[in-house]
């Protein structure tokens, strides 16, 4: 299992787009072959910071999802709504 977090900060003014897009993102992720889980979080006293937390089968079901049309989509748009560049971090080896 290989587990995945991803920190974003998001313009405020983008923040209620940014929820409606990703929970798409959410529910096409989620069905994905080699998905474990995949969720979003925010941080209570930072409304914008978001954390997403992803567990995947293997490298080939990351793969397949970083190629993916919802995944390449809302990487798109959330490129011109955040805030600061995002930082993924790989927390198991």
């Amino acid at each position: 299992m290989i587990i995945l977090q991803v920190q974003m900060t998001v313009k405020v003014e983008e923040r209620e787009t940014f929820l409606n897009k990703a929970n798409l993102l959410l529910t096409a992720t989620q069905a994905e072959e080699g998905n474990i889980s995949y969720n979003l979080y925010e941080n209570v006293s930072r409304p914008g910071s978001f954390a997403m937390l992803e567990e995947w089968r293997d490298e080939q079901a990351i793969d397949r999802h970083n190629k993916s049309e919802h995944f390449t989509e809302f990487l798109a748009y959330a490129r011109n709504v955040l805030a600061e560049p995002a930082n993924m971090y790989r927390l198991n080896q």
